[in-house]
């Protein structure tokens, strides 16, 4: 599934392309998606792109009229194609603009969604009660501590939690334990102040190198040029079914939350 990197560097890759441009025609497949793509969505013909913003993992395309709520679900992708670009094969929505460019919606699996909101997008009810972006100042070790200091759960499933942090999907969590060598099964209650602020710089760091890096390719994720996403490559523990790259242990796999975890039971204490 695309995570917090992969859908800020599919915003960054659309946003010249998009913003400022006319909206045409919008066709859709008829497909169900994780939620019917409503026709209301036809009211945004004749609209321009405003801006193209992103909170957690969804995309937010405002114009004057409204706003598209976006989410990529498991596999989905956005393209820039020419506008006589042959359609491919499940491609559920097309969004062609006056200029000649075509925004296209892949999703093999479609667990993805598009949403008209015609108010503020982060009033709506998937967006309302999602917790601080971690890469904004909002989230530092003092608000960490205060959302820790009543939880008994593990400390992976805490930073986890959207109502928490937005974004901290399961690669960037496990990278961010090893980064800052904090065991991710420790109770959340029992971590200090300094540690979370440890963990609170490696969360940072670990996200703004895959935004760099373009994000992680596992299964679908490419970026919105096509490319793939580079930050597999400097994984150190997710997937890891050897040796740790700090110490020479063997690096364990388990579950937590329902989600494998990998850690070095050696570096991370």
């Amino acid at each position: 599934m695309p995570e917090l990197p992969e859908v800020e560097t599919t915003r960054r890759g659309l946003q010249p392309h998009v913003t400022g441009q006319r909206i045409e025609r919008i066709l859709l497949s008829g497909k169900k998606l994780r939620y019917p793509v409503g026709d209301d969505i036809q009211q945004l013909r004749g609209e321009r792109i405003n801006e193209l913003k992103r909170r957690a993992k969804y995309l937010i395309f405002n114009t004057d009229h409204g706003n598209l709520i976006w989410h990529l679900g498991m596999s989905g992708s956005l393209r820039i194609q020419p506008i006589d670009a042959p359609s491919v094969k499940h491609e559920h929505v097309r969004i062609d603009f006056t200029n000649g460019a075509s925004l296209r919606y892949r999703d093999p699996r479609r667990f993805g969604f598009v949403l008209l909101e015609k108010g503020d997008p982060g009033e709506h009810k998937l967006i309302a009660s999602l917790g601080p972006e971690p890469l904004s100042p909002e989230f530092h070790a003092a608000y960490l501590k205060k959302q820790c200091q009543s939880r008994n759960s593990a400390i992976k499933t805490v930073i986890m939690d959207s109502h928490v942090v937005v974004g901290v999907g399961n690669i960037y969590a496990c990278e961010s334990l090893f980064d800052c060598a904090i065991n991710p099964k420790t109770r959340a209650s029992r971590i200090s102040l300094q540690r979370l602020q440890r963990l609170v710089e490696s969360i940072k760091r670990t996200l703004q190198r895959a935004i760099q890096q373009g994000g992680t390719t596992l299964q679908d994720f490419t970026q919105a040029d096509g490319k793939p996403g580079y930050f597999k490559q400097s994984l150190k523990v997710y997937g890891n079914g050897g040796s740790c790259p700090v110490c020479g242990h063997q690096v364990k796999r388990i579950t937590l939350g329902q989600r494998s975890t990998w850690y070095c039971a050696n570096c991370q204490r």
